[in-house]
């Protein structure tokens, strides 16, 4: 009976997973399709004629441009997040108040609050004090500001398995109170901060609604703005969306394949061991 009730268990979990990676599939096969078979019904699952034209999208559209500007957004918003996220983190794991509390649900909340209804009064205050004019930068600042609620929510919990007694004989021991934070709690917690981290990346490397609004030369869009050049007034290149798509989601999926079970022991131990 347990095997029974073990391998249906598997093949419902083989089949929850088939439908979630189902797009993916979809999106790689139709970028080795050509227009017209796109197009055809009833579609078809695998191209007749296999059509690969990845590297034509590259070089057409200088994905390399944009493939580095995301990269720099997110590199950019992943430095912020973690600098001014992990001391609050600690701060918020550490300190036992009701004020505490109310300043983490507060934290929580701000989640609650969309980038699209944000957007326009984030782009107002920086055209004010003339941050517009280093686009890159704004876009940084936004989306790290909507990121470092979820950062501090899970660096916190990371904070929180790490024994507080081990923080009060560095104490003892002469360490100062931020000795003991980068010399005992940070790499106690590091498999927290690294895999939140790495979350934050991935979220800042997809962003778009942020670099739309606020970047407007091409040069310095990175690939979610990108990818419209293929959508126009009356036709879609399916088959040049698809391969591009392909192109920017590659890494970012190699990326969870290589450290997915860092991902899931951070996320759900607390990173300690």
């Amino acid at each position: 009976m347990d095997r029974l009730k073990g391998n249906a268990l598997m093949l419902a979990g083989a089949l929850l997973a088939a439908i979630y990676l189902f797009p993916l599939y979809w999106m790689y096969v139709t970028a080795l399709k050509s227009g017209t078979e796109i197009m055809a019904y009833p579609p078809s699952f695998w191209p007749a004629d296999p059509t690969p034209i990845f590297g034509e999208v590259w070089g057409r559209l200088q994905m390399a441009s944009y493939l580095k500007n995301s990269v720099l957004i997110a590199g950019g918003t992943t430095a912020l997040v973690v600098l001014f996220g992990t001391g609050c983190a600690y701060a918020m794991s550490r300190v036992k108040s009701v004020w505490i509390d109310i300043a983490l649900f507060a934290v929580l909340m701000m989640q609650v609050l969309p980038s699209s209804l944000m957007v326009t009064p984030i782009f107002v205050f920086f055209n004010q004090i003339g941050l517009m004019d280093w686009p890159r930068g704004a876009v940084i600042l936004a989306q790290a500001a909507k990121m470092l609620p979820l950062y501090i929510v899970l660096v916190r919990a990371a904070f929180l398995q790490v024994p507080a007694e081990l923080e009060e004989a560095a104490l003892v021991d002469g360490n100062s109170r931020v000795g003991a934070f980068l010399s005992i709690m940070v790499p106690l917690a590091r498999n927290g901060i690294l895999v939140t981290g790495v979350l934050v990346f991935l979220q800042s490397f997809g962003e778009y609604v942020y670099a739309r609004s606020m970047i407007g030369a091409r040069e310095l869009q990175p690939a979610t703005v990108g990818l419209q050049s293929f959508m126009g007034p009356n036709s879609s290149d399916w088959s040049g969306v698809m391969s591009y798509a392909a192109i920017y989601v590659t890494p970012v999926l190699a990326i969870f394949v290589l450290l997915q079970r860092r991902i899931v022991s951070g996320l759900t131990s607390g990173a300690l061991k």
